[in-house]
């Protein structure tokens, strides 16, 4: 479709003789044109310039589609000569703004369009000088080392494409920023200093012939400044010495002016490669919401040296940096990119447009406010490109007069005072939604009667590691206020103190973790809920806070997902680490988040004691599948694929029997079928029995050792056969033969919550197969298997006693003793059962335990296991009504349904009672003495 079926509107002569002197030129166009034309060259004085002396040109690039127009052009750079470069690209710069500024004008091509025909002219103007220079610095033989085929890709210099460039945002009469690097692998370090020069050669001489203005005028303005500290480095760098300064130096600034930063021209290749290495540095992992502030402080000094201070005013108002204007949208936009991009791979897309799509899409911005900003951009940059086209000047700033408002008026066809009320309208509204997301609340002067109470504890913690720096101080003092009035509504607000004061101590550094507060108010509730309910879980607060961003990561309320969805979750995590370490940290924050997102799920009542059990178990079993074959591949790099059949890991105990505290440790047995094979295949081969003792130790080092991150899990092997004494990992054969010819009774026992959990399942269902078969094998007499656990429950009474009143898993009567006894259970009657229900109803199966002793064991065992996961989660250890305080007091009575404490240390001890004389009786005899029913 040609330029004249496509127009839309028109701009109006402000001029009225002028645009008629340029409709003219155009007499045999159609109306609409002409009118295009003459609005046009009426209101700008630089269009009616070109126009006039393009006409010849312009009669034939409109008469079809203006793409066909566009890509010749195009063409027409691609084809010029290394030294008609300079003027060519002139002359073509000149035809490409005046084709772009009328269709800009009549409506043919939406914003988006005319910024990307700009800018893929300026990718293409780089492109040429930069290749042209860099093969003329070969030919004279003044870049080392470099040859004719060098020439293709610069010899490993690159220029990225900075700010609306690298966006695809160029304005109409915009400046192109360029960081120009080299690689400098591609050279012998003796070499370095040459090609270094040479390089700079290149980069002055391409600012020269893009920049330079001429007598057919220039192509972009270029500004070099964006690169690393620019008033004492050379204007091209190599990409290491860039490196260095971003990782040891580099700040909030220049990691949002890199999240559009894209290779334009030159090793276009080499450039990818250097902005994946400068990933961790743009990208933080956690969510860095302390970036408000620096882009806050940004913004007031940019605002200063501009003195743009004041309310909005029309006359002057600067539309890119002033209130309201171009730059709050674009700061708004990449501020929050910069927040969550670390976790949230999706938001690092370099366009305005397009990130607040995604920030919307995602849940870190809402709909309606992106939508309107969105909006506000688009008309922002309409008026920009207005101002503009009237004389090819880089301004931003609106009219100061009547008549330069009626000429812009003019130029965008619209009626004056409507205009103003649009802008005013817009920049009023961008500077309402942007405000309040920048600027800090005041701190309220006026204390809260908790701070008079406690004035000696708070004054205490400007001493604290997390107050260390002025900045850390400054936040807290504005979130102080409002962190001690929500304290306040606590049930117990001096114990919520006491705990948060515990929780704060225990903060390494302050500034990114009350930024993330003061920024999300809401966390302010969930920090003082836990503080007032669970000290345990607050003390793991201070040693691991990051795992607050994932309660603002838009699921952390979410359905529970599963385990398979876990393990895969995980595993692509993992996928996308560059390293080993670097692996093992990231499951460690990966499962910190689904622990901390259970504790708080369970603490606040969303789920129950048995559902936490299972989902902590679950989570374990997420992490053992996820973090095997990274274990596997680590090891197997050096030492060759696991041989035979491979090997499966076996969950033990609570794992075993998916349900796990919140301070749970894993037991753990590794079995492994070398299936006749003697040894691996690798660089460093070893002997079946080895390969698979080391890689269960690679496994267990994988899980528990201490790292920046923290550890995983404690792991315990002692149950593995022959116990401490036994091999780290067993032959499938072994373990059979162990089972059937030598296992002690205490061994059968844990068989019976035996389950296969990571590794390779097809051995682990084979290992279940034998699992099932040998315990319907009843492989001892009932007699003696009652005989062992008698003795062992006297054992474990002797050297495990019982450590309070409140104690719910030691002693007769409670959880430990009834599991002991539902193990019993599964073995008399060779059942392949690994939970206690499943396991006593076993036993009520074969006439060793009547209905009612099975509602008394589980009656006692389902109070002690509320107990235990709610010591575990408020305390970390043995329940304390002490150090919980009223609130996990509370917490403790609504988990349990008792109306009082006193009710339910009665209960408790009333249905260990109960339990205990049920097991001692259960004992006592064989089954088939009593009836099932």
């Amino acid at each position: 479709m040609s330029f004249t079926d496509r127009i839309s509107r028109a701009p109006r002569p402000f001029e009225p003789d002028r645009g008629r002197e340029i409709a003219a030129l155009f007499a045999d166009a159609s109306p609409r044109l002409r009118e295009v034309l003459a609005g046009a060259g009426g209101s700008s004085p630089y269009l009616c310039g070109l126009i006039q002396r393009e006409a010849a040109w312009l009669r034939e690039a409109l008469a079809g589609a203006p793409e066909e127009a566009l890509a010749r052009l195009l063409d027409e750079a691609r084809a010029l000569a290394p030294g008609a470069l300079a003027a060519g690209l002139r002359a073509i710069k000149r035809r490409l703004a005046l084709l772009v500024a009328l269709c800009d004008l009549a409506g043919v091509w939406p914003l988006e369009a005319v910024t990307r025909a700009l800018t893929d002219f300026a990718d293409l103007a780089v492109q040429r000088a930069v290749l042209a220079l860099v093969g003329a610095e070969i030919d004279r033989g003044r870049l080392p080392g470099a040859g004719e085929a060098d020439k293709a890709d610069a010899a490993g210099m690159v220029v990225l494409a900075m700010g609306k460039m690298g966006a695809h945002e160029l304005n109409y009469s915009s400046d192109i920023d360029l960081i120009c690097l080299f690689d400098e692998t591609r050279f012998a370090p003796e070499d370095f200093p040459e090609a270094r020069a040479a390089f700079i050669r290149v980069t002055r001489r391409m600012s020269a012939m893009l920049s330079d203005m001429t007598a057919e005028g220039y192509v972009f303005r270029t500004d070099l400044r964006l690169r690393p500290d620019p008033s004492v480095t050379p204007v091209c760098l190599s990409m290491e010495a860039a490196e260095r300064y971003y990782e040891s130096v580099g700040r909030t600034w220049e990691r949002a002016a890199h999240i559009k930063a894209r290779p334009c021209a030159g090793d276009i290749a080499a450039g990818e490669r250097y902005l994946q290495r400068l990933a961790p540095f743009i990208w933080r992992r956690h969510l860095d919401f302390a970036a408000i502030q620096d882009a806050h402080d940004m913004r007031l000094r940019i605002r200063e040296h501009k003195r743009l201070h004041g309310p909005i005013r029309l006359e002057g108002h600067d539309m890119k940096l002033g209130a309201g204007g171009i730059r709050e949208i674009e700061f708004f936009t990449q501020t929050r990119q910069i927040i969550a991009g670390g976790r949230d791979p999706a938001l690092r897309v370099r366009g305005t447009v397009e990130g607040l799509q995604r920030l919307a899409e995602r849940g870190w911005v809402p709909q309606d406010v992106a939508r309107q900003l969105i909006d506000d951009y688009r008309a922002h940059r309409e008026v920009e490109h207005r101002l503009q086209m009237i004389h090819d000047a880089q301004t931003h700033v609106l009219p100061k007069t009547a008549d330069g408002f009626a000429r812009l008026a003019a130029l965008s066809g619209r009626e004056t005072s409507r205009m103003r009320a649009g802008i005013a309208r817009r920049l009023a509204r961008v500077a309402e939604l942007t405000e309040g997301f920048f600027a800090p609340r005041p701190a309220s002067p006026e204390p809260t009667e908790l701070e008079r109470t406690a004035a000696e504890t708070i004054a205490r913690w400007r001493s604290y590691p997390a107050m260390r720096s002025a900045r850390a101080v400054e936040i807290f003092e504005r979130l102080r206020p409002e962190l001690l009035r929500r304290m306040e509504k606590a049930a117990r607000p001096e114990q919520a103190l006491a705990q948060f004061d515990r929780f704060l101590a225990g903060l390494p550094a302050g500034v990114q973790l009350f930024s993330l507060f003061e920024a999300n108010p809401q966390l302010i509730d969930l920090i003082v809920d836990i503080c007032a309910t669970a000290p345990g879980l607050a003390l793991y607060l201070g040693q691991n806070a990051r795992v607050f961003d994932a309660v603002i990561g838009g699921d952390f309320f979410a359905p529970w997902p599963g385990e398979d969805w876990l393990a895969d979750d995980l595993s692509q995590r993992l996928a996308g680490e560059e390293d080993y370490e670097e692996s093992l940290n990231a499951a460690r924050r990966w499962q910190k988040e689904w622990h901390f997102r259970i504790g708080v799920h369970h603490l606040r009542g969303l789920i129950d004691a048995d559902e936490a059990g299972a989902q902590y178990a679950a989570l374990a079993g997420a992490v053992l599948r996820g973090l095997w074959p990274a274990v596997v591949a680590e090891f197997a790099a050096r030492h060759g694929a696991p041989p035979g059949r491979g090997a499966v890991v076996l969950g033990m105990g609570s794992l075993g029997a998916q349900r796990l505290t919140a301070a749970s440790d894993l037991d753990l047995i590794m079995i492994y079928d070398p299936a006749g094979v003697d040894s691996s295949e690798g660089r460093r081969p070893l002997a079946a029995r080895l390969y698979y003792a080391r890689l269960t130790q690679a496994l267990v080092t994988a899980l528990t050792a201490p790292m920046p991150e923290g550890r995983l899990y404690q792991v315990d092997m002692r149950l593995r056969p022959s116990g401490r004494q036994g091999p780290v990992a067993t032959s499938f054969d072994a373990f059979r033969s162990y089972q059937r010819e030598e296992a002690w009774t205490w061994e059968h026992l844990a068989l019976t919550r035996a389950r296969p959990v990571a590794g390779e399942m097809a051995l682990g269902e084979a290992v279940e197969a034998f699992r099932r078969a040998l315990l319907a094998s009843q492989p001892r007499g009932a007699a003696e298997v009652l005989a062992d656990v008698a003795e062992m429950r006297a054992r474990i009474a002797e050297a495990k006693p019982m450590q309070g009143t409140w104690e719910a898993k030691l002693g007769p009567g409670r959880l430990q003793d009834v599991e002991l006894l539902a193990q019993t259970a599964a073995l008399l009657a060779g059942d392949p059962a690994r939970q206690v229900p499943g396991q006593l109803a076993a036993g009520q199966r074969i006439g060793w335990l009547s209905a009612g002793d099975v509602a008394a064991l589980e009656a006692s065992c389902g109070l002690m296991w509320r107990l235990q996961a709610a010591a575990r989660l408020l305390t970390g250890g043995v329940l304390d009504l002490k150090v919980v305080g009223q609130g996990g007091q509370d917490f403790l009575l609504r988990e349990t349904g008792a109306p009082s404490v006193q009710a339910l240390g009665e209960e408790l001890q009333a249905r260990a009672g109960r339990a205990a004389g049920v097991i001692e009786a259960a004992l006592a005899r064989l089954p088939g003495q009593v009836s099932p029913g």
